[in-house]
């Protein structure tokens, strides 16, 4: 019998994909994400689909965004996502492919995919199937999937919370998941959201204010180099002058003169 992958066997492969250091603030969220991925890809309950996919690259995008170059963050997902067992190829084709065959609908669309109702939309067939499973193990990451969904088909009730939150409930219900999970979660990426924004601007405004006092102390070199040369210059020209002068005024020349 094969034993289960741990977490410090996913760890180690990523680290082992990507050998770079990893930027503070960013290596908390990309470990946090290596770690969450891991402990459902061994979980017998989880069923992995585009909701999750769609979750899970809407995360590493968002939280990400600003992270060095865009091939480092390229290589690190990558990373991520061979290391937790699945190409980051799948994640992005399968994110993207949910997307585009939601164009065009709405917030009634999104009710009547969580609402006995005769109207069919392929979110309402995706959310029926997902319903229909015999074990449905729900993740934070499905949760952020379906907030993403929520946002592109209807980015007006961003805004609007007491109506989201209902329609959330109520998804909440149709899929059996229990309690407020799907909301608390939802609530806590958006408030996480903030939080990175905010620290991605104090980090900003430090290297910004570390850049400002190095060229400070650069100017105030060049300056002292400078002052130090125009001394040494006119401590040469003071050596030659007075010698010029004596030789111009010793008793040689003096007698020299009188002879003339």
């Amino acid at each position: 019998m094969d034993s289960v992958r741990t977490v410090s066997d996913t760890k180690r492969e990523f680290y082992s994909l990507y050998t770079r250091p990893i930027d503070s603030i960013y290596r908390r969220v990309v470990e946090e994400l290596l770690v969450e991925m891991h402990l459902l890809s061994v979980n017998a309950d989880f069923n992995y689909d585009a909701i999750y996919a769609l979750g899970v690259v809407t995360v590493f995008d968002r939280f990400m965004a600003g992270y060095r170059t865009d091939s480092e963050r390229d290589a690190i997902f990558q990373a991520i996502c061979q290391a937790t067992g699945r190409g980051v190829e799948v994640y992005r084709a399968d994110a993207t492919s949910l997307m585009s065959s939601l164009e065009g609908l709405s917030a009634e669309d999104f009710k009547a995919a969580i609402e006995q109702t005769e109207a069919h939309n392929p979110l309402k067939d995706m959310f029926a199937a997902i319903a229909g499973r015999e074990r449905m193990k729900y993740s934070r990451l499905f949760g952020i999937g379906v907030c993403t969904i929520l946002d592109n088909i209807a980015p007006d009730l961003v805004d609007q919370r007491e109506e989201r939150e209902a329609l959330l409930n109520s998804l909440s219900q149709f899929l059996a998941l229990g309690g407020d999970k799907l909301q608390k979660d939802v609530d806590l990426y958006r408030s996480n959201l903030e939080k990175m924004k905010l620290a991605r601007e104090a980090m900003a405004d430090a290297v910004a204010a570390e850049r400002k006092k190095r060229d400070k102390r650069q100017a105030e070199i060049a300056e002292k180099q400078a002052a130090a040369a125009a001394t040494e210059a006119q401590t040469e020209d003071a050596a030659v002058t007075p010698a010029s002068s004596e030789a111009e005024t010793s008793p040689q020349a003096v007698e020299t003169e009188s002879e003339g």
